[in-house]
């Protein structure tokens, strides 16, 4: 196993990508603490990690208030006796859909940045000391091709999206000389619950049907087949592990060609 005796945590691990990439991380031999706001959803993947033989913590967190994150990775060095080797930051939100930048409420907007700025931001700072003197570890952001190119109608989503490989890039650069690795993930549309509610929100907006939207999405890719969570955990195992060992502050896009 490519992760045998290695402790992660994950944030968002309780739905959609994050329960994906929390299981094959898992399969790969990884113990793990879970974190999200949603504890009950947790629980229920922490129970495919243990029936997969691996430890599993479940800790409830809000990754934008840094009390939280600070108890939630104190909790996980209690648990794994010192050691944290990956750190995977899933946890984020969507914020507006189909709204011009000029119609956008800037509670709102503020609301996407905090999510998922400081909501990468934050777990990185808590667990990097950790990292630091072992000499060793893996940071994984989770951003988005939206991060990659413009996309209309969604102005603070892609800002954000933006910010996560700033971060990304300049974490990269002061963490070399430890030999720590950071690097992004960053999908396209992906066959989840939120896609299916982002897909409802603008067939609403635009008077379509959820089918259209949904196809819009498929023909806009080269390979015509929508990204699944595990197209998506598939990728941060590679970056997790030691195949991965000379690649640091790069994305590496998973989207079915949406940005080619």
């Amino acid at each position: 196993m490519k992760l045998e005796g290695k402790k992660a945590i994950v944030t968002g691990a309780a739905k959609g990508m994050g329960a994906a990439i929390t299981t094959t991380l898992a399969r790969e031999g990884a113990d793990l603490v879970l974190t999200a706001r949603d504890t009950a959803a947790l629980e229920e993947v922490a129970a495919e990690v243990r029936a997969l033989g691996r430890q599993a913590h479940v800790v409830a967190c809000d990754v934008i208030e840094e009390a939280q994150v600070k108890a939630m990775v104190n909790k996980a060095l209690e648990v794994f006796d010192g050691q944290i080797d990956i750190l995977v930051n899933v946890a984020g939100v969507t914020g507006p859909i189909e709204t011009p930048v000029q119609d956008i409420d800037v509670e709102d907007f503020t609301y996407v940045i905090t999510a998922n700025e400081r909501g990468t931001f934050l777990p990185i700072k808590h667990v990097v000391p950790t990292m630091i003197s072992q000499n060793s570890g893996k940071i994984i952001n989770i951003g988005g091709t939206s991060g990659l190119r413009g996309y209309p109608m969604r102005t603070s989503y892609s800002a954000s999206k933006w910010a996560v490989r700033g971060i990304t890039r300049t974490v990269a650069l002061e963490l070399g000389k430890y030999n720590i690795n950071v690097n992004a993930v960053c999908p396209g549309i992906v066959e989840t619950p939120r896609m299916m509610k982002l897909c409802e929100g603008k067939a609403k907006k635009r008077g379509w049907t959820v089918e259209q939207v949904y196809d819009e999405y498929v023909q806009d890719m080269a390979l015509k087949r929508v990204t699944t969570g595990q197209d998506i955990a598939n990728a941060v195992l590679f970056l997790a592990n030691d195949d991965a060992r000379q690649i640091t502050g790069q994305e590496l896009a998973v989207d079915g060609g949406w940005d080619v």
